[in-house]
């Protein structure tokens, strides 16, 4: 009975083995079953290959902001301008030798003009006992203005454009000078050259490229620039409203800073203590102060218009770093723009200060 019982757990075994090996052949060999997870890894999971990035694009048009230093190399002619001004607050007896100078130089040959320059020292004397009636403010004026004619004549900043097309594997780039801006104080303030009736400066092929990484490279070009009449610019638009607002020009804000009617009666009064002839009066005084004053403010002008005899020529040479902001790699913004190069007026060239740029796609 132990005998019986002991070969049929035995046959049971033995056909429970059988049945487990045939199930995992079978399993293995249908069509269509799944592959085991425990495979090897062959590969044939993996995902297709990505496609190439796609380069930067600096095509486009942009507005650049640039910030030059000329006080190491300013031209001569600049600062005879700054000097020009100075004179006539630079003395212990100013401003009042500078408005009697002014007026007589403005009166006709003849005994009344003979009768003042004799007597100028008087004039002078008596006109200073009153500078404070006849001229309260002009010292202080032309001192300001002396001080910051000289301030935008030495830093100053021009709003460009760059225009970027491309050309094979670099760019062609047009650079043009459309405006320019001054900081005086806390002000920063900012002109078209159009609304002056100056004329945009462009140069155009001028060779850029880019690399990789965004470092741009802006090869070496000319821009001749009427530095003269970017100043007359910051004379008249930038530094003397800024003193008195309701000036427009040189030659206002001194009428507004002397009462020449009263420096006429001044002088008048004095002229009595010099002769005793009938010569002169409040009126002709008053009248040759107001000429006088806008004798001096065209001759300011004309020294700034002398500095544009020889073009004021900028060789640049720009780095920059060019940036996509949005991710489709397209330049949207320059940084960190710097350009180098030289500085020529009247044909002699001097290193230019390294001068910084910006920009933004527009």
């Amino acid at each position: 009975m132990q005998t019986t019982t002991a070969l049929v757990l035995a046959f049971a075994l033995s056909l429970g083995a059988t049945a487990t090996g045939c199930g995992t052949a079978d399993s293995a060999a249908m069509p269509g079953a799944p592959p085991s997870s425990g495979g090897s890894d062959d590969g044939a999971g993996d995902q297709p290959p990505s496609e190439p990035v796609k380069p930067l694009d600096a095509t486009g048009t942009y507005a650049l902001h640039s910030t030059f230093d000329l006080a190491t190399n300013l031209p001569g002619t600049a600062g005879a301008v700054v000097n020009t001004i100075i004179a006539a607050t630079d003395d212990n007896d100013d401003p009042t030798r500078w408005i009697v100078d002014q007026l007589i130089a403005q009166l006709p040959d003849g005994a009344i003009k003979t009768v003042l320059d004799t007597g100028e020292l008087f004039l002078v004397g008596y006109l200073n006992d009153r500078v404070l009636e006849v001229a309260p403010d002009f010292v202080s004026t032309m001192v300001q203005v002396g001080h910051d004619f000289g301030q935008i004549a030495t830093n100053f900043g021009l709003d460009e454009t760059l225009a970027l097309t491309r050309a094979g594997d670099r760019y062609v780039a047009v650079h043009t000078v459309t405006g320019a801006h001054f900081q005086l104080g806390n002000q920063d303030a900012r002109f078209v050259l159009a609304n002056y009736r100056v004329a945009n400066i462009v140069v155009d092929n001028i060779a850029v490229t880019m690399d990789d990484t965004g470092q741009l490279a802006i090869a070496a070009h000319d821009v001749p620039l009427a530095y003269g009449q970017v100043l007359r610019i910051g004379l008249d638009a930038a530094i003397i409203p800024l003193i008195d607002p309701s000036a427009q020009n040189l030659g206002e804000l001194l009428d507004h800073a002397i009462d020449c009617a009263k420096v006429g009666a001044a002088i008048a009064d004095a002229v009595k203590q010099l002769t005793s002839l009938p010569i002169g009066g409040p009126a002709l005084f008053a009248s040759a102060c107001s000429d006088g004053l806008a004798a001096g403010a065209a001759y300011v002008y004309s020294k700034i218009d002398e500095i544009d005899g020889p073009a004021l020529q900028f060789g640049l040479t720009g780095t920059a770093r060019a940036v996509d902001t949005t991710n489709d790699r397209a330049i949207d913004a320059i940084q960190s723009g710097t350009w180098s190069g030289t500085l020529s007026y009247a044909g002699t060239p001097t290193p230019l200060i390294p001068a910084a740029f910006f920009g933004e796609r527009r």
